[in-house]
């Protein structure tokens, strides 16, 4: 009874009394060099070489973002080199991406190009957050021990079928492997 109703609720999340804003549009014919930041909405179909940071980005067939893009969704159906940051993201069959995305949803259509790792985000984390990778050291194993190993490990032949037309294929192996 006195609750919202799911349309009133979407309307105040807009902001500025119910008021829907039209979303921000970079045209075909427009270039950008710096970076670009919007409360809102944005559809680009031109090209920026800078950073965006949006609510929601649309990046068109022919559109071409270079740079670090954090949004809370995307759609890509156009190219993007750079790093993506967005809870949500949807890459067309047209969409080429070069570079890493952290996403908590992410949808691939079929023909989607994609260079770079995919790394999942918890849900609440930090947008802003990094992932690190895991650095590893390799041990170092003394020449007695390995050349030790290798001449006392005796070699037999041991019988194994394999699963075309039940050959018998010998297989030499080190013993107590």
């Amino acid at each position: 009874m006195f609750s919202k109703t799911d349309r009133e609720i979407k309307a105040s999340a807009n902001g500025a009394g119910g008021v829907k804003v039209a979303p921000s549009i970079i045209s075909d014919n427009l270039h950008i060099i710096g970076n670009l930041s919007t409360d809102g909405e944005m559809q680009v179909d031109g090209s920026i070489k800078g950073d965006v940071t949006s609510q929601a980005l649309t990046v068109g067939e022919k559109a071409s973002i270079s740079g670090e893009i954090v949004a809370d969704h995307i759609e890509i159906h156009g190219s993007v080199s750079g790093k993506i940051r967005a809870r949500k993201i949807k890459l067309a069959k047209t969409a080429k991406v070069i570079g890493d995305i952290w996403h908590e949803v992410l949808s691939i259509e079929p023909g989607a190009y994609i260079e770079g790792q995919l790394k999942r985000a918890k849900k609440g984390a930090d947008e802003r957050e990094i992932p690190q990778p895991i650095k590893v050291k390799a041990a170092s194993v003394p020449e007695q021990t390995a050349a030790k190993a290798q001449s006392s490990a005796s070699l037999k032949p041991a019988v194994q079928t394999s699963d075309h037309n039940d050959e018998k294929v010998a297989v030499k192996r080190a013993a107590g492997s």
